[in-house]
């Protein structure tokens, strides 16, 4: 059974907007997006009118990607398709085994900015950027000669929830589970505070949903990132 609070995740950006996340918000009217170099993620209601997407527009200016990550709302015909993208929704056991975390794992700061980068750069686990890891708590593993070759973080909060995002590898340090590690921490961590771990996994990613299944977490629904150009 998933708890009875997963409506939350039905909504995702825009309740983290509201909540957690209110102090990196932009917003016109009941658009919604995130602070510049935070992460592109927008929010209009599902139900969104002319008057939302108009709001929208406002906010983000014409010719601007509309990312509206996993909303069911559909733009007027005029904003142009971007991307449509298939992926997972996953949802981590409500409890678990407190593991230790790794003593591999070191929390990142504003000094590791420029070596996050670089490693989402070389693995492209997904958008990131100069200010996201503002989102949350972000874990790494460094190397014998301090350079970094995992990172796993926090992204969305929306209530009693916490997005485990950019579980990144270097290719030459795959195979030592670092992402598992990685992953578990945040999880025990995120449970520690009474809230439950989530994910997305684009449906191509097939290695990395093994290691999510392995991990305990269970497809809660399928859902498709969809990006739109402001006209």
């Amino acid at each position: 059974m998933v708890d009875s609070d997963v409506r939350a995740l039905d909504d995702p950006v825009g309740e983290s907007l509201r909540g957690h996340h209110a102090h990196l918000a932009r917003r016109v009217g009941s658009a919604a997006t995130y602070l510049p170099d935070v992460t592109t993620f927008a929010a209009v209601p599902a139900d969104a009118g002319a008057a939302e997407w108009a709001d929208l527009a406002r906010l983000l200016g014409s010719g601007a990607l509309a990312d509206l990550f996993s909303s069911p709302a559909t733009p007027p015909p005029e904003w142009e398709p971007v991307f449509s993208l298939p992926a997972r929704r996953m949802v981590g056991p409500a409890d678990g085994v407190a593991d230790a975390e790794p003593a591999s794992a070191v929390e990142l700061g504003p000094g590791d900015v420029a070596d996050m980068l670089d490693l989402v750069a070389r693995t492209e686990p997904g958008p990131f950027w100069a200010r996201t890891r503002e989102l949350g708590t972000y874990l790494g593993v460094r190397d014998e000669h301090g350079a970094l070759v995992a990172m796993a973080g926090e992204r969305l909060r929306p209530p009693g929830w916490t997005e485990i995002s950019a579980v990144c590898t270097a290719p030459a340090a795959r195979g030592r589970g670092h992402a598992a590690r990685l992953v578990r921490a945040l999880a025990a961590r995120i449970r520690s505070r009474g809230e439950r771990p989530f994910l997305h996994v684009t449906d191509s990613n097939t290695a990395a949903i093994a290691l999510y299944e392995r991990l305990g977490f269970t497809m809660l629904e399928p859902v498709t990132f969809r990006g739109f150009r402001v006209p």
